[in-house]
C-alpha cells in the first residue's frame, strides 16, 4: 500500500465542500487526517548558505495557550567540514509564521562536534524545557540532556542535566527526542542506534571515530520509547518502530512526531533505505492506539517528499491551534541545501 496526498478523492479541496463531521461518519471515515503539498509550503528559516549540508530544520514546536503564542526550536547546520550542527534556536511567534529569535546556543556551549534535534515542552508546573540530542565530546555518541528554566530565554546550556546516554540503555547513540504527556506521564520518543549483534571492540570503535554512528552503515536508526512521571527520570521501555528487512525504510526509521486524532495517534517518520540516503530521508506515515504497536502505512514508498534535490522531507513536527494544523518540517532545496518550512492544513473536526 502506498498512500499519496489527496488519494481516493479526499484533498483538501474536496473536504472543503462537506466539511460537516457527520458526513465523514457517514462514511466510516474516522480520524483521517488531511495531507499538504510540501510545494505550497511558506519558507520559516533559510539556511545559512546555498549548497549540500547548509541545513535549517530538526524542528520542534508547540503553542501556549496562556500567551497565544508559538515557540519553535530549529538547528542550523553546516557542512561537516565547517562544523556539522552549529548553532540551536528558539523563536517566538503570535501567528505560527513570523518568528521571532529569543534564545540561541551553538555547539561550543555543550562541548559538543554537533547539536541536532530537540523537544520543546512546558510542565503542568509552567517550566519551560528544552530536551537536546548532541554528541558527546568525550565518547563520541549522541546523547540526550535537557534544559530547564522559567522562561524559554533563560535557559542555560551550563545546567544542563542528563536524560539519557548510550550507556544508560546499552545502545551505541540515542537523539532526536519528541515528549508529550499522557494522564500526568511524559512519553519521550527517541531514535536510537542499536549494538549489532557480534560487534568486535574494532568495529565498536569505528562507529563512533567520525562522531556519528548513524553515517557509518554498521548499524541503523531505529525508535525506542521512555516514560516518566516527573520529566527528568526516564525508563527505557525499548523498541516500537524498527527499519524493515527491505524497502525505503529500511535503515532508518524515525518517527518525528505524533499528532492525536482520537482514538488513534498518527505518527509521521523518517525512513530511508541506506547509508547512502542518511540526511536525505523522507517522510512516511504510521498509526497506533497504544504506542507501542505501530500500523506502518506507507510500505511502498514515502508520503512526503520535496521535489528539490535528494527529495528530502524530514524532521516534520507539528501542533493544532484553532482548528488549523500547523506542519513544520525539513525541506529539500534544488541546490541540495535544506529550508525549515510551513504548511497549515485546515482540521475538518476536533483533533483534542
Amino acid at each position: 500500500m502506498r498512500l499519496q496526498p489527496g488519494a481516493s478523492g479526499f484533498t483538501p479541496e474536496a473536504l472543503s465542500q462537506k466539511t460537516r463531521r457527520q458526513t465523514m461518519i457517514g462514511r466510516k471515515i474516522f480520524s483521517y487526517l488531511p495531507l499538504f503539498n510540501p510545494e505550497e509550503g511558506i519558507t520559516i528559516v533559510e539556511p545559512l548558505n546555498p549548497g549540500r549540508g547548509w541545513w535549517a530544520g530538526a524542528p520542534s514546536v508547540i503553542y501556549d495557550e496562556s500567551e497565544k503564542a508559538f515557540y519553535l526550536y530549529y538547528r542550523l547546520r553546516k557542512p561537516r567540514e565547517l562544523g556539522r550542527g552549529a548553532i540551536c534556536v528558539i523563536a517566538r511567534s503570535e501567528d505560527g509564521i513570523k518568528f521571532e529569535e529569543i534564545w540561541r546556543a551553538k555547539k561550543e556551549d555543550f562541548n559538543s562536534p554537533s547539536i541536532e534535534k530537540s523537544a520543546l515542552f512546558i510542565s503542568p508546573e509552567g517550566k519551560r524545557r528544552l530536551y537536546i540530542s548532541y554528541v558527546d565530546s568525550e565518547t563520541n555518541k549522541w546523547r540526550v540532556d535537557m534544559l530547564e528554566g522559567d522562561s524559554f530565554e533563560s535557559l542555560d546550556p551550563s545546567k544542563r542535566r542528563k536524560i539519557f546516554t548510550p550507556e544508560d540503555i546499552g545502545v551505541e547513540g540515542v537523539k532526536d527526542p519528541f515528549v508529550i504527556m499522557i494522564g500526568g506521564v511524559y512519553f519521550m520518543i527517541l531514535s536510537y542506534a542499536p549494538t549489532p549483534p557480534g560487534v568486535t571492540e574494532e568495529l565498536k570503535k569505528k562507529m563512533h571515530e567520525t562522531a556519528d554512528v548513524y553515517n557509518t552503515g554498521i548499524t541503523k536508526s531505529h525508535t525506542g520509547l521512555a516514560v516518566s512521571v516527573d520529566g527528568v527520570n526516564f525508563t527505557w521501555l525499548g523498541d516500537i518502530f524498527s527499519p524493515r528487512e527491505e524497502g525505503w525504510d529500511s535503515y532508518a526509521s524515525r518517527i518525528s512526531t505524533l499528532i492525536h486524532m482520537p482514538p488513534a495517534f498518527i505518527a509521521f517518520y523518517d525512513g530511508s533505505a541506506s547509508v547512502e540516503e542518511n540526511y536525505e530521508e523522507k517522510t512516511g506515515l504510521a498509526v497506533t492506539f497504544d504506542l507501542r504497536n505501530f500500523i506502518r502505512l506507507t510500505v511502498d514508498g514515502p508520503i512526503l517528499t520535496s521535489p528539490h534535490a535528494s527529495g528530502s522531507l524530514r524532521y516534520l513536527d507539528a501542533v493544532a491551534v484553532d482548528g488549523k494544523l500547523y506542519c513544520y518540517y525539513e525541506y529539500a532545496r534544488p541546490d541540495g541545501s535544506h529550508e525549515l518550512r510551513l504548511n497549515i492544513v485546515e482540521l475538518r473536526w476536533d483533533t483534542n
